[in-house]
């Protein structure tokens, strides 16, 4: 900035000034405040005193500017969303001001500006003559380096940290006292002795307010006429200082105001036709042109977020917490309140938009039957940035609300960033018990019971001492009865939650937990997380984010990162500050992540995710969500570069998502008809890698073999299996050919691995089988007829005939072939079993069949 004088003044008239006011603090001041009492001894002592004990000068410093929140370009550039101030102002410097500006603030508000040393003595003077006339105090003599010190003083009263403190600070700055006027005196003195007066008039320009929370020219100036201070016109710049004596009664905020803004305009108009600073034409130009305003409404705060508003919020409600802006909580925002910060935050604004509106077409937020909810939270595994936060319903926080279709609730994020309490998760939060399986050395390919039934809650292992009691009959997923004998890869692709509850018998509750907790799932309440046999079908509440995150853990192979929302901050100055710490930690080890992703794969490919299958090439490891009536309902998902979490439910109330159409298609699908295109467009852009297969050891798992028991009695039986790690159960009795008693068959089959403390269940031959006896060739040689054959075998049942037709005969003489007529094959084979429900097919050969 230019520091040129261009009038005398300096060191020379800032110590005339300091002497003709000592001189005359003791009377004229005195006489400012008591205009009609004489001036005792005492009185003009305590003045000088109060003079005396005062700071040399102040410092001009930044004044309060506007916060600007930036999210990411699909080219990667900054692009500006929001711009969040407690006062709307641009600093500037002296070359982005007009000089039509300059001139007017001297003509209108201290002619002698440039002549003085920041106390204009002769204006002490007039101005105790009038209060002595008046007969109070109302005429100041401020020039404008003492009206820059009481707005200097003014502006630090309204940073303070509270309201108490901002009041009595700003009764300080703008009382009616000798001592006010003695410290602006003094402390304009002091400023003249230490800046030159171009830096103190554009410091005035700068700190100036022009009614509302406009401050500083820049901004008034694009509000009100829609350009920079550097391109205002005379008429304009005259309007501008018009407003600052007055701004209550002169600011172009109110038509009403433009009347007595245009008396004062033309006023500043003819100090400066008259001090020379423009001439007669442009004079007459200027005050023939009428006060007409072009306004530019201030975009303030996230609600005028030209994209991410719910996003942007959130970012406002972490400043408290982010070190970078101060070493407390108070002293964060109170900078942050200051301002001047541009904040550079990891929202990806191309896909942002892109989801918003797939969003808002699957969900519409003026959905009417129900109170309609829908978002996705978008995550990069492996650092946690946050690239989308969107949202079906119109963020607004004004006190109006917006409506039923508007809210201020961020319903991706905890209670204390957007004031949501989270949502049931559902079934997707079978991904805690499906990694805690695996860490335990158990493998997919392990068999497990899916079959509904009753299960004592007692029965759960549970180190943090739940004591959970009772009898507990859980509904299988999409009411299917499951199998007894379903692997755990089947029933994570198929969501079965009788084969998860029956997993969870074999872990720990209070593990899965705390499996839970390390993929950075917690309650968006703050409360702890629940652990009972229940919480293991997804009945805390959790938010999307979380959620988002705990997904982008697999596909980070294993690493969890907390979620993030700023990448850096850069203040005033251009001091990068960085943004939040990255706090990432090894919750799953690679090989047990790439198998819990080998499983959720199956989810997309050939499971209860297929709908959100994108079909692109790029791997998805992903997981199915819905809640008792389908109230809620979730698809999470995630590939090596985004982790995508989607919820469509109740925001509040119980409307069965299923039976609701919604413009796309069926509520309870609106999941998948987001899901599938939000992470269609994120791979067109960020790519995926393939996941990692797992090893062998989590497939098969660290189960047993199950022992071939048939032909052994029930007792020893019972022993083996035991012995082996199994439950033992007796399933009743079955056609066999063995021994009445004898273990005739079991389930699992032999040769299978499952779990220790599965079930395996034996059935006893109840003797009525008997071994099939060979009717192809007779004991003394030759071979059986169909009757002969039939009557061999003594058999009850169903025997029917097949034919198995012979060469031809060269000629009529050649004899028959032996086997002619005769039966030369059975099924059953010889030595098969024959029980009685068997049906027995013999073949006959025969030249014409």
């Amino acid at each position: 900035m230019s520091a040129q004088k261009t009038k005398p003044s300096g060191a020379v008239g800032a110590l005339a000034g300091l002497a003709g006011l000592s001189l005359l603090a003791g009377v004229l001041v005195t006489a400012l405040v008591t205009p009609a009492i004489a001036v005792t001894g005492m009185a003009a002592k305590s003045s000088i005193d109060i003079f005396n004990s005062l700071p040399d000068y102040l410092e001009i410093g930044k004044q309060s500017t506007k916060n600007v929140i930036y999210g990411l370009g699909g080219d990667g550039a900054p692009v500006p969303i929001a711009e969040i101030y407690d006062q709307n102002r641009e600093e500037v410097n002296w070359d982005q001001v007009s000089q039509f500006v300059k001139d007017a603030v001297v003509a209108g508000e201290d002619r002698r500006f440039y002549e003085h040393g920041g106390v204009d003595v002769s204006s002490v003077v007039r101005a105790a003559v009038g209060n002595v006339a008046g007969g109070d105090i109302g005429s100041g003599a401020s020039t404008l380096t003492m009206q820059l010190v009481k707005n200097i003083k003014v502006q630090d009263a309204l940073t303070q940290p509270s309201e108490t403190l901002i009041k009595a600070k700003y009764a300080e700055a703008v009382e009616q006292s000798i001592e006010r006027k003695l410290q602006e005196m003094k402390l304009a003195i002091g400023l003249e002795k230490k800046y030159e007066k171009d830096e103190i008039l554009l410091a005035y320009l700068n700190i100036a307010g022009f009614g509302g929370n406009t401050y500083g020219i820049q901004s008034a100036s694009k509000q009100f006429f829609s350009v920079p201070a550097s391109d205002v016109t005379l008429a304009q710049a005259a309007s501008l200082i018009a407003i600052v004596q007055t701004p209550s009664k002169r600011s172009l905020n109110d038509p009403e105001n433009f009347e007595d803004n245009k008396n004062r305009r033309n006023l500043i108009l003819g100090n400066m036709l008259e001090l020379g600073y423009i001439d007669q034409a442009q004079y007459d130009e200027a005050v023939a042109t009428p006060v007409e305003v072009t306004y530019s409404t201030p975009r303030n705060g996230c609600f005028a977020a030209t994209a991410a508003p719910f996003f942007c919020d959130y970012v406002t409600k972490l400043i408290p917490e982010l070190e970078v802006l101060g070493a407390s909580e108070e002293e964060r925002l109170t900078n942050w309140k200051r301002g001047g910060y541009s904040v550079y935050t990891s929202v990806q604004l191309n896909q942002q938009e892109n989801a918003q509106a797939i969003i808002q077409a699957q969900a519409p937020a003026e959905e009417t039957r129900l109170e309609l909810g829908a978002v996705a939270s978008v995550v990069e595994p492996g650092t946690g940035r946050i690239r989308v936060m969107a949202q079906n319903k119109y963020f607004n926080n004004t006190l109006d609300g917006g409506g039923s279709a508007a809210t201020a609730v961020n319903y991706n994020t905890d209670k204390p960033y957007g004031g949501s309490s989270g949502f049931q998760t559902g079934s997707t939060y079978k991904i805690f018990t499906l990694a805690t399986w695996l860490k335990s050395g158990h493998g997919l390919n392990e068999v497990v019971n899916g079959s509904k039934r009753t299960f004592d809650q007692a029965s759960f292992p549970d180190s943090c001492g739940g004591g959970f009691v009772g009898k507990w009959t859980p509904p299988n997923y999409g009411g299917s009865s499951g199998s007894a004998s379903t692997t755990v890869l089947q029933s994570t692709a198929n969501s079965y939650n009788i084969s998860y509850i029956a997993m969870a018998q074999k872990l720990d509750l209070c593990e899965i937990r705390n499996t839970a907790e390390s993929m950075g799932s917690h309650r968006a309440d703050g409360s702890e997380l629940g652990f009972s046999p229940a919480s293991i079908l997804g009945t805390n509440e959790i938010a999307p984010l979380s959620m988002a995150a705990a997904i982008a853990t697999i596909g980070a192979n294993g690493l969890y990162c907390k979620p993030t929302a700023i990448d850096n901050i850069v203040d005033s100055e251009g001091n990068e500050l960085g943004g939040q710490a990255r706090e990432c930690s090894q919750a799953l080890t690679p090989e047990v992540s790439s198998a819990v992703a080998y499983a959720l794969k199956r989810v997309l490919t050939a499971g209860s995710g297929t709908a959100s299958n994108t079909r692109d090439g790029i791997q998805i490891a992903g997981k199915t969500g819905t809640t008792d009536g389908s109230k809620d309902t979730w698809m999470i998902g995630s590939t090596s570069t985004n982790a995508l979490a989607i919820w469509v439910g109740n925001i509040v109330g119980n409307v069965n998502l299923n039976k609701l159409s919604l413009p796309g298609g069926n509520g309870a699908t609106a999941r998948h008809r987001i899901f599938q295109p939000v992470m269609k467009a994120l791979n067109a852009q960020f790519g995926g890698a393939p996941y990692a297969d797992p090893p062998s050891s989590l497939l098969a798992g660290q189960g047993a073999v199950v022992p071939n028991v048939v032909g052994q009695t029930q007792e020893q039986a019972k022993v083996l299996i035991e012995s082996l790690g199994f439950v033992y159960a007796y399933g009743g009795e079955v056609d066999s050919k063995l021994s009445t008693g004898l273990v005739a068959s079991m389930d699992p089959g032999a040769g299978n691995t499952v779990p220790k403390g599965s079930t395996v269940t034996v059935y006893s031959s109840n003797g009525r089988g008997v071994e099939m006896p060979d009717v192809t060739r007779k004991p003394g040689g030759g071979y059986y007829s169909f009757g002969e054959a039939k009557a061999a075998l003594g058999f009850s049942g169903s025997v029917s005939e097949a034919c198995s037709p012979l060469p031809p005969k060269g000629s009529p003489s050649e004899p028959d072939d032996p086997t002619a007529g005769k039966v030369i094959a059975s099924n059953p084979a010889a030595g098969a079993d024959l029980l009685p429900s068997t049906a027995v097919t013999l073949t006959v050969a025969k030249y014409n069949c």
